[in-house]
């Protein structure tokens, strides 16, 4: 009884118990989220070229349930890349007997989790982010990983972070994850920064560099 409690709460199917965690690695520096979704809080990071273990995905969705070791946490499988016979796949594009488990979304959050995304939404999604390295990122060499951080920048100087972070902007939220090399739709503004080449927005919680002619997202300010 207490099995099933449990599995009920982490919203997790049946079918996950007969399907062992899979090991994956992230193809660029990617967010580790509250929930399965753009609008749940960031609660930490995995590193380019880092892995983790995934416990299930969503049915027809490209948030996955990993283990980060002390917690559980949500991921976007375009930036997530497995095993495959040898050769290295992006999550999303895994075949049907890769033996990921399905997982469900929570029925519903934490009162705790319910009050940090009152604090950061103010709207619902108005488009998506324009898809950032995903295949490219897969190397042709088997179990390599290569060019997730194409077109990233040098850290931008303290004095760039203090005035993203100092003069936000209107949060915009966007279906999927920002990560380097993604790219922003023409509805979103883009703000200056004073004697500076590139320019910021708020993208699904985080403030983000952007090229203002390719619209692409060269930081993220974390």
């Amino acid at each position: 009884m207490k099995t099933l409690l449990l599995a009920s709460a982490l919203g997790l199917s049946m079918t996950s118990f007969a399907l062992a965690d899979t090991a994956v690695v992230a193809t660029t520096d990617l967010n580790l989220r509250a929930g399965p979704g753009s609008q749940y809080p960031v609660v930490g990071v995995i590193g380019a070229g880092q892995s983790t273990m995934v416990k299930g995905c969503i049915n027809q969705g490209k948030w996955c349930n990993v283990s980060t070791g002390s917690e559980d946490a949500w991921a976007y499988s375009d930036y997530l890349a497995m095993d495959s016979n040898g050769t290295q796949v992006v999550l999303t594009d895994r075949s049907p007997d890769a033996g990921i488990a399905v997982v469900e979304a929570p029925a519903r959050i934490s009162n705790g989790d319910a009050g940090a995304m009152a604090g950061g939404v103010t709207g619902a999604i108005i488009g998506a982010v324009a898809g950032g390295p995903v295949g490219a990122a897969i190397g042709g060499a088997a179990g390599t990983v290569a060019g997730g951080a194409a077109g990233t920048i040098t850290p931008p100087p303290q004095t760039v972070r203090t005035y993203v972070t100092a003069h936000r902007t209107e949060p915009v939220y966007l279906d999927g994850e920002v990560v380097v090399g993604a790219g922003l739709p023409d509805t979103v503004s883009l703000a200056e920064i004073p004697d500076y080449d590139y320019r910021y927005a708020y993208i699904n919680g985080q403030p983000v560099l952007v090229d203002a002619h390719s619209r692409r997202i060269v930081y993220v300010v974390r």
